[in-house]
């Protein structure tokens, strides 16, 4: 079910939105996109017949018209960008697709939402920074790290607004077995799972630090894939943050846990469901009938923030590359 706190809006305008890639991603952005009377999906792109017409199926019991099809091949979105008039993309494709998709929707003036990882390699990075840098008039770009928008994060933001000391926090997923010849693993289709999932933990924990992440160091086991990894991060305000990322637990344990220990007390946050406090003044405990990690108010994020132009709400371009950052520099630690 979707809150129904988020389908309240103070849009002014239509926003068109284009999506590139319907996947299981993609299809549920679609849907999400399209509670909102105030968007409009003009055009869409997949190279899956089967992914299309799921996707087409999804507008047509929200009551939406048919959009316009790309699929002729992996370098239709081009065209898409070039015919269709279109506020913003999402993009949720393969991820060595995320770059240059992104890298041709800014170029052509569009916003972009794109699912991590937003590159795959320091190049890729640093040719998203100089275009961002260069261009006049500089859209929004947003990158899917949504466990900084789950409620229970915000809960530890505003609990956390009355304390000056710096932060000490643990990270911990219990991540499971990913075989090594899975594509998330192939550096040059998937970069890795430190760059493809525990990028969200580090842009979370710099979220809570509110702070930019002044060093990286990580140590991972001697295993195949390199996926069981410890990242240590120093933040420029005193604060440090640990993330284990783990690959050889068990599936009976829950995925997420996150605790951050300041003054004296202790929040624990128990898998996107039960927020707890140790010693915490004036809060002990909120627990939500099902685990939110943020996704939509992440997107919701989005949205608003092409209708209305205000971009306060999405994270700043400065932070996703310096948590991309951190990410690349992790992985060349432990290769």
């Amino acid at each position: 079910l979707l809150p129904q706190s988020l389908l309240s809006s103070r849009m002014k305008r239509k926003v068109k939105l284009g999506f590139i890639g319907t996947g299981l991603r993609g299809q549920w952005m679609l849907w999400l996109a399209a509670k909102y009377p105030e968007v409009e999906i003009p055009a869409i792109c997949d190279i899956d017949d089967g992914m299309i017409n799921s996707a087409l199926k999804i507008l047509k019991d929200a009551g939406r018209p048919e959009p316009k099809i790309y699929k002729k091949n992996e370098e239709d979105f081009k065209a898409m960008l070039d015919t269709e008039t279109m506020d913003g993309v999402y993009i949720a494709t393969p991820w060595e697709w995320h770059h240059p998709m992104a890298i041709e929707a800014m170029n052509k003036g569009k916003h972009v939402f794109v699912e991590k990882p937003l590159v795959l390699t320091h190049d890729e990075l640093a040719q998203i920074r100089d275009l961002y840098q260069s261009l006049t008039v500089r859209p929004l770009l947003m990158v899917g790290f949504n466990r900084r928008y789950a409620p229970h994060i915000r809960k530890i933001e505003q609990l956390l607004v009355a304390q000056s000391s710096p932060l000490s926090m643990v990270m911990t997923i219990n991540a499971g077995h990913i075989p090594a010849d899975h594509w998330v693993h192939d550096p040059k289709m998937g970069g890795g799972r430190i760059i493809g999932e525990a990028c969200h933990f580090v842009d979370l924990l710099r979220f809570l630090a509110a702070s930019s992440i002044e060093k990286v160091a990580a140590i991972a086991m001697d295993a195949e894939c390199s996926d069981s990894v410890s990242i240590h991060l120093e933040f420029k305000n005193g604060s440090i943050g640990v993330i284990n990322y783990l690959a050889n637990g068990s599936k009976s344990l829950p995925k997420e846990r996150l605790e951050v220990f300041c003054n004296g007390s202790v929040l624990q946050l128990d898998n996107f469901r039960i927020l707890r406090s140790f010693g915490w003044p004036g809060f002990k405990r909120d627990k939500l009938w099902r685990q939110d990690k943020g996704q939509f108010n992440c997107a919701k994020a989005f949205i608003d923030a092409v209708n209305s132009g205000e971009s306060s709400q999405i994270i700043a371009f400065e932070e996703l590359v310096e948590v991309t950052q951190a990410c690349l520099d992790t992985v060349e630690q432990i290769s």
